[in-house]
């Protein structure tokens, strides 16, 4: 069995938009992450994927529930030295790469930050070589190091974001969308990139996109998230060849085909949540319907994805 390096245990977050309208953002969230996967978390815009990698890593409070790395409570009371350890062993990389880095910082400067303020550099000469060494890693190089992130291109900042949080050498990495500001081929070079960086260091990541095709090709297993909910999980391959949620049959019918034979005749399929038709005193919940693929559902739709698809 592979070791857990992040539980998610009923997670939600909420947020009271106005005085009486409560937005339930994540609703009651469970999944595991296993050392050294790529667990891939999609749905259309809106659904939560992006909040729950933010309340994962705290940057936002949790409203309910728990997020174990390795076994200690993330969001429970931290001194500021164990909130800066525990900052070091999980980072994120940003959807927007021209938002999320500094315009009046050099890239050396923003690179080092997480250098500077968990002291991993003794003098100026290693700070300077470890700068060096990151952007090297990243596909750049050090003549880079003293330039401002505006005379950068998107993927070439997008790879700055990954120097940056591989400065403080961490253990798991939240990427939210790293690849959906960036030209198609562009996307390539950084997943490469990522799946590079995961094979030498023995990195986690949490991938949070909606490009489908992109993250069948990067993930291990794959989580599927319909309006806070989750409502499907599966490895890369069951999920694709064997989706069982409407949602997911939805979301896999409309991802374009490079065949315009195909494309022609492909039928999309909507979906309406009107089909589940639950009671008051049903109780929906995730259900493993084969093994390690988990559906939302009822006991009643429960017995038909068995019956629907034996293994």
């Amino acid at each position: 069995m592979a070791e857990k390096l992040v539980e998610i245990k009923n997670l939600k977050q909420h947020f009271n938009v106005g005085k009486s309208n409560m937005v339930k953002a994540v609703d009651g969230i469970t999944f595991d992450i296993y050392k050294g996967e790529t667990l891939g978390l999609v749905g259309e815009s809106g659904c939560g994927k992006s909040t729950t990698g933010r309340t994962i890593i705290r940057l936002y409070n949790a409203t309910d529930g728990q997020v174990l790395f390795n076994g200690e409570n993330v969001h429970g009371k931290k001194s500021t030295n164990q909130l800066k350890a525990f900052n070091r062993k999980m980072q994120m990389i940003f959807q927007d790469p021209y938002a999320s880095l500094n315009p009046r910082m050099t890239v050396a400067d923003i690179i080092a930050e997480g250098i500077d303020i968990h002291g991993l550099a003794k003098s100026k000469k290693e700070r300077m070589e470890r700068v060096y060494e990151l952007l090297e890693t990243v596909g750049l190089n050090k003549e880079h190091a003293n330039r401002y992130p505006h005379e950068f291109s998107g993927g070439q900042r997008q790879r700055i974001g990954i120097a940056r949080a591989l400065a403080v050498e961490p253990e798991f990495i939240i990427a939210d969308e790293p690849i959906s500001a960036l030209d198609v081929s562009i996307q390539a070079q950084v997943v490469n990139l990522m799946k590079k960086l995961q094979r030498e260091k023995g990195l986690t990541y949490l991938f949070i996109a909606h490009d489908l095709s992109m993250v069948k090709y990067i993930s291990d297993r794959i989580g599927v998230m319909y309006f806070g909910k989750l409502v499907e999980l599966a490895t890369a391959e069951e999920l694709y060849s064997n989706p069982m949620h409407p949602y997911t049959q939805s979301l896999l019918s409309a991802i374009p085909l490079p065949d315009p034979e195909s494309e022609r005749t492909r039928q999309r399929k909507a979906y309406d949540p009107a089909v589940h038709q639950y009671s008051a005193d049903e109780k929906v919940e995730m259900r493993e319907v084969r093994p390690g693929h988990f559906v939302f559902c009822s006991e009643k739709e429960f017995a038909q994805y068995q019956k629907d698809h034996k293994s």
